[in-house]
């Protein structure tokens, strides 16, 4: 075989190999970004632009009408319950003492990513719903009535803000499970609350989490830079 082409397989060896060692050491970092970031955003902006347009999505009033069909005594009171904890009565004060505990326990790098990504996605969140400016549904009256604009639901966003905050803060710990399992149940059902209450669109609540994923993740790879575990980095304590 010439020495030319032997040269050339020897290259493609070696770059094969640094290939597969690159993906193999940093495959949940790359994964983040495909699953947390990459995904999301390609949804957020077909939503938005349907939006935009003031295009009708067909799942949007089927869903709205089931949630209404649902409607009884002990469904009120669980979704009600949810709603509240998606944003007043749960999401904020839960928001405010992560912050505080990261910042009295000197945990400066990961009250900083919990601080931006929680803050910064509450202001995305009202700057989006004025830009887009959609109106909320009117199908009927609804036991909780709301006012302001409804694209992308700020319930949804909050929650799912705060529950990827705390799932990337504990995963190399522990209680990676535990958050993984609280996240799974609380997130969607505050998402179903609002479309059972009436007041959001399906595709608002879609585009919540959405934009929150897209915020949440960016501001990690930011915050903790190319570190494989940045919760390990010199002089910050474990989370």
């Amino acid at each position: 075989m010439p020495r030319g082409r032997i040269d050339a397989l020897a290259s493609l060896v070696v770059e094969a190999r640094f290939g597969a060692h690159f993906l193999h050491r940093h495959a949940g970092r790359l994964s983040l970004l495909f699953a947390g970031l990459l995904l999301p955003l390609w949804g957020f902006a077909v939503l938005a632009d349907e939006v935009r347009d003031g295009a009708a999505f067909l799942y949007d009033e089927p869903l709205l009408r089931l949630g209404q069909s649902l409607a009884r005594d002990g469904f009120d009171r669980v979704f009600l319950f949810f709603s509240h904890a998606g944003y007043a009565y749960g999401v904020v004060p839960v928001d405010i003492a992560l912050v505080l505990l990261l910042a009295l326990r000197r945990q400066l790098r990961e009250g900083l990513f919990a601080g931006v990504a929680i803050i910064g996605s509450a202001l995305l969140n009202l700057a989006a719903k004025q830009a887009f400016g959609r109106e909320r549904p009117s199908l009927w009256e609804s036991i909780t009535p709301e006012s302001t604009l409804s694209f992308p639901s700020g319930h949804a966003m909050g929650s799912m803000t705060l529950a990827l905050v705390l799932l990337l803060l504990a995963w190399p710990t522990q209680w990676r499970w535990p958050a993984l399992a609280l996240a799974a149940v609380f997130v969607p059902m505050v998402g179903l609350s609002r479309v059972y209450l009436g007041v959001h669109y399906p595709s608002d609540i879609l585009a919540g989490w959405a934009a929150a994923s897209i915020w949440v993740v960016g501001i990690y790879l930011m915050v903790f830079g190319p570190r494989r575990h940045p919760w390990q980095a010199p002089g910050l304590r474990d989370f």
